[in-house]
Formats: C-alpha cells, structure tokens, sequence
C-alpha cells in the first residue's frame, strides 16, 4: 500500500533553480522557474524514508484567484517513475533516505504567473512561472543561443530615432531583472480590465503569448485602463517630464506601482515600445524595439494619406499624418491560430492610435502577413500595413478655396530598422515588412491588400524634378546651408517660382515655427539646366524654435508658370547634439566602487545654464538613477564635465546610459558598453 510522504520542511534551491532556468539577475531569494524545464527541491521527511514504488506524494499546482482544472489554472499529479516534460509531473532523483530530492516540471503551456505548490497535506510553496523560450515545447521557443541572449536577457539596448537619412541611435535600459519588476510586470497583467472583469479566464489566457502581448499593448498605454504611460505630443509637459527625460524603463515601472497605478507623465512612441519590450523580456518573451521611419497613421483604413499643403508649402495640420519615425515592438512566438508559415516576429504597438475591437491597443500581427498582404489576420494587419506601406496623396489648397493635386515624391516605411544581436550596430529589416519597391511579389502583395492606389501608379517621368540636398555637417548650434535643386528635363524653356521654406518639426509631425523662407517669382530654366538655390539656415533663428526632436522641416514647392503645376520635395533633417565621452576611472570588478568621468563641450553659441549629468545601467548604478549638477554655467566652446561614482553588482557585458540637462541643450543622450570583471 503506497505510503505518503511524511514532510518536516523543505528547501527550494532557490539558487540553484533560478541560476538554471536563468532567472537569477531578478535575485535568489525566492524561486522563479520556466515553464516545460525541472526544477528540483529538496524535501526533509519528519518520519519514514522514500521508499521507491512505495512512497506517495499527492502534489497540486494552483494559479489566479479562481484555481480550475477546466481552465487548466490548477494541475493535480502524483510521483511518476521520470519526469515528463510535456505535461505537470513529479519524480524523486536521490536514492532512498529521509532526504527527498525531488524533481517538478511544470507544463510548457502552463499558464504563467504566480503559483502556490501543496506537497501532500503539510507542504505549501510558492514559486513564479515565466515562459520559456529554451523550451521546444514552448509557443515562444526560439532556436538561437545569441538571440535568446539579445531579446530575452539583455537588459539595455538601441532605439533608433532621428531621420531615415540620418538614424540615430539612442541608448535604453530595459532593467528587467532589476529589483521589483518583475512583481510590478505581474501587477500590470492583474490590473488589465479582462483580469479585473473575469480573472479566471484571464490567468488561464496567460498560457498563451498572443493573448499576453495583445493585454500588454494595451496596458502600456492608459487610455482606456490602469495602463503604465500617458501619451503626450503637444503643448508642454506640464505635471510631468518630457519623454526625452526618460533613460530607461525601471523609473517608469517603479513610479506606476508606488502610485497607486497612475499613469506615469509621459510617453511616446519610444517609450511606449521601450517599456513594452522590458515587460516581454521579463516574462519571459523574447522581444525587439523596432522603428520605421517615415511612419504613416492611416485613420480611415483607405492606405492613403491625403496631406494638404498650402500655396506656400507649409503643411496643414490633419489627423492623418506621417510621423517621421514611429517606434512599435516585435515578439517572437508560434500563432497556431494561422497558417504555419506565419510564426516567428508579431508586431504588436503599444501607442494609443487607433482603437482595435473597442481598446487602444494594437496586434500582435505577424510581419509575414504584413509582407504578403494578408490584411484579415489577426490583429490589425491593416493599420500596420498601411504604416509601411501607405500611399500619399498631396493636395493644395488655394486661396479662392479650390484644391489642385500636387506632385510628390514621398514613400512612407523606409529604413525599417533595430538593434543587432550581439552589437550596438543597426539592423535594416525592412526585408521582413515589403518586397523590394517595384518587384512582381511587391504587386502580388498589392494586389491582396487591394492597394489600389499603389496599382495604379505609373511611374511619370517628370519634367521638372526638384530634390532637396543638405551639407553632411548639421550640428545644432552651427549655421549652415540646405539647397532646393531644380532640374529641367523637357525640351523647352521654363519659367517658374520657386518658395523655399523650412520650420521647426516634432518626430509626430506637428509644425513649430519659420526657421528660414525664400520666394522666387522667376527661376529660368534653358532644357537640361539644373539650379541650385541656397537656404541659410541660422541658429540665431531657428535655436529658440526646436523642439526636444532637434527637428527640421524643409519644403521647396515649384510652380511652372506655363503647366501651372505644383511639385513639392519635402525633407526632414535631424540636428546633431553633441557627442558626450565617457572614460571610467578604476578597474571595473564586481562591488568595487567605480567613477565615470563625463564630458560635453558647448557648441551654441551661448553659456547652458542648470546643467546635469545623470546615469544609469542595469547591473550597474543599484537599480537607480545618478545625477550630479554643475555648479556654474558653461560658456560657448567650453566643456562641462563631472564625475559620477556608482557599483555595479553583476559581471558581464553592460551599458552605462548617460543624459545631459540644461536650459538650452535638453536631454542629450550618451553611452559607454562596460565589461564588469568578477
């Protein structure tokens, strides 16, 4: 007759687990396991010994408030002879003795979370079960040691921002093994309405990643819940801090759990994706920031933006619009709710846009159904379709009231780009997104999208062709030059006007002010000529203008008199900031306390005034942010330099992100990669 095992306490190798099922940077001081894997405990018997085929041990895993079988939120199951990795089982490894090694191994479609653990009648553990991208069984199983050590435990990253001519990369730390976000993670699952209106339901969705990354694009974002960031694009930051100021995820996370779940002030698309990605990789999901540049928001579905210009070339503000860059995530996982070929890299955007079956959320939409045109398959393939692909129709408006089409170069989805594995180098995926422009499969995916638009392009050989052309050198601070070059490719002679302006530019596509103008009623061109027409662009003008973005529209309209035919060449260029050098002073080792020496010269013309330099880094500054003031101003040509002291706790390879404040010079971000010795 089997006899139950008789228990006195326990020990959960915490450690040894954790360090197994590579948990152990959120700490070892309780368990945290991936599903589909053992993990082994040890067991002191207060009477008796194991006995092999005799000893019995009745062991039931519960999760959620309402634990059911049905909802396979609760698992009941006995000593097997070996552990069976597909399903909830238990068996002992250590030879008989009052000492029980004793071997559990969770289902690799177990719903993750929090779970209590009963041992026959006095045993009761609790543990934490994440997903498990090392496990074959697993839907977010992925087959690559290097990108599993990329977009699962990498806890810093790139995002890139500034133009598609001109990428930009900017430092970002995830933090998500740092203290308590894992728990705050956890929350922001339980605080999502679906798990406040049916928490059932709700914890046995968790076994599936498309459920779990759909719940976080909309919790990331608090439009229509207790989600973690309130967007703002206009109009200051008043009761909060500019998104620019934002290093990081861990500040974010931690400042919505202590207040009460408030959202945090504020958010953009960056950040949104940023702190999206953090909670994937915490949970277990493997998970990359991506941007695309020249980002179209398509808001009637159509695949076109209609964009109205005035007889000056200035845009007039629509809701239809195209973001100079618009940052989203990416999550690897299996969708056995499609066809085979589409597993792999979902999409999923976390910034409030448009609503997706009554909530602002977005996807999770396989990147491969975006390629081929596969508009019905869920989640939202039309409106990430139409962000790489949307056609632009541009129109002006007269004063008389009436509108003419204008001519216009502009193709939205360029440059589609992300951090590689293993480097801080940029990765162009936009292989993944589109066929190459003008290829038999780029009108195939058309054709099933019903793009109709893009169908019916023919290419026009233009006879005027008018580009915009910019110096390499653009640093905020310097004077410089953009040029509107007009060519005449007809036979005849031409006359036309020419109006060359440029204004101040959000990343999202709001207008700031004039930065520089130029009209001129009779530019004469002989067949074949080509004219180039100068802009000074001056920082006495344009300084006050910028915003955060360092962002600056140019727009030169071509009116030919005889044709009466508008062309328009827009251009978005990106100032650089200058750069920020760090050198760390000291050996870096584990526990030793270390100092950077940060350094940034003034390139304005002018003293900065208020300036701070703060860091942080996982593993690196203690889960916190480190800021040190200069007590004086910096004037023109000068450095501002401080020391900044910190203790990094854990070995390995890691990013120190480094921000510089002031009156005139706002968040400008730097970075140095750090090997922290044993």
């Amino acid at each position: 007759m089997a006899q139950a095992l008789d228990i006195d306490r326990w020990n959960l190798e915490c450690e040894f687990n954790n360090t197994d099922h590579r948990t152990d940077l959120n700490g070892v001081d309780r368990l945290i396991v991936r599903r589909g894997q053992p993990f082994t405990i040890s067991l002191y018997l207060r009477s008796g010994n194991y006995q092999p085929g005799v000893s019995s041990l009745d062991c039931v895993a519960e999760t959620g408030p309402q634990p059911s079988e049905q909802y396979g939120t609760r698992a009941s199951f006995g000593l097997s002879a070996h552990i069976d990795t597909s399903r909830w089982s238990a068996a002992v490894t250590s030879p008989p003795g009052d000492t029980v090694a004793l071997s559990i191994c969770s289902a690799p479609d177990a719903p993750i979370g929090r779970y209590t653990l009963t041992l026959g009648r006095s045993g009761r553990v609790e543990f934490v079960l994440l997903f498990n991208p090392w496990c074959p069984g697993d839907a977010v199983y992925m087959d690559d040691e290097q990108s599993l050590a990329e977009y699962v435990l990498s806890q810093d990253g790139i995002i890139f921002k500034g133009s598609y001519k001109h990428p930009i990369p900017t430092p970002w730390n995830f933090g998500q093994f740092e203290g308590g976000i894992l728990d705050v993670c956890l929350r922001i699952l339980d605080m999502n309405p679906k798990c406040l209106n049916n928490p059932g339901k709700d914890c046995s969705g968790r076994r599936n990643p498309i459920y779990v990354s759909r719940v976080l694009s909309a919790m990331v974002n608090c439009n229509d819940d207790k989600g973690v960031l309130l967007g703002k694009w206009t109009d200051g930051y008043d009761g909060g801090v500019s998104p620019m100021f934002w290093k990081g995820s861990v500040e974010i996370l931690r400042n919505w759990d202590k207040q009460a779940c408030q959202p945090v002030r504020y958010g953009q698309c960056w950040v949104f994706a940023a702190v999206a990605c953090t909670i994937s990789r915490a949970l277990g999901i493997p998970c990359r920031v991506i941007t695309n540049f020249l980002s179209a928001h398509d808001s009637n579905n159509n695949l076109v933006i209609e964009r109205y210009i005035n007889e000056n070339g200035d845009l007039i503000q629509s809701r239809e619009m195209i973001w100079n860059y618009h940052c989203w995530v990416e999550s690897w996982m299996t969708r056995p709710d499609l066809r085979l070929d589409f597993n792999g890299w979902q999409a999923s955007d976390p910034t409030p846009q448009e609503k997706s079956e009554g909530v602002y959320c977005c996807g999770p939409v396989p990147v491969r159904a975006i390629k081929e045109g596969e508009l019905m398959f869920k989640y939202d393939a039309p409106f990430v379709f139409a962000e790489v692909n949307a056609d632009v129709n541009t129109f002006m408006k007269k004063k008389d009231g009436s509108t003419s089409k204008v001519t216009s170069a502009t193709v939205v989805g360029q440059k589609i780009s992300t951090k590689s594995v293993g480097s801080d180098h940029r990765e162009d995926i936009t292989h993944l997104y589109k066929y190459p422009e003008g290829s038999g499969e780029e009108r195939e995916t058309f054709k099933k999208a019903n793009h109709q638009n893009k169908l019916l392009q023919q290419q026009e050989n233009q006879g005027l062709h008018l580009t915009i052309k910019v110096s390499s050198d653009m640093r905020k601070g310097c004077d410089f030059d953009v040029f509107a070059v007009v060519t005449n490719n007809t036979q005849s002679e031409k006359k036309c006007r020419l109006v060359f302006g440029s204004c101040a530019l959000s990343y999202s596509g709001f207008l700031g002010g004039n930065c520089g103008f130029k009209d001129l009623l009779n530019v004469e061109l002989s067949p074949g000529a080509e004219r180039r027409v100068p802009l000074r662009l001056n920082y006495s003008k344009y300084g006050s203008l910028l915003t955060e973005d360092n962002l600056i529209r140019l727009a030169a309209l071509l009116l030919d008199y005889t044709t009466r035919e508008p062309v328009l060449a827009v251009r978005n260029i990106v100032l650089d900031n200058p750069e920020i050098k760090v050198r760390i002073l000291g050996e870096p080792k584990e526990n030793r306390k270390l100092a950077a020496e940060i350094t940034l010269q003034n390139p304005l013309p002018e003293p900065l005034e208020n300036c701070c330099f703060s860091i942080e880094g996982a593993n690196l500054t203690g889960g916190r942010v480190i800021s040190e003031r200069l007590g004086s101003s910096v004037g023109p040509g000068e450095d501002a330099k401080v020391k900044i002291y910190f203790t990094p706790t854990h070995s390995g390879l890691r990013k120190l992100v480094v921000d510089f404040d002031s009156n005139k010079l706002c968040h400008v971000k730097g970075y140095r990669n750090v090997i922290i010795g044993k």
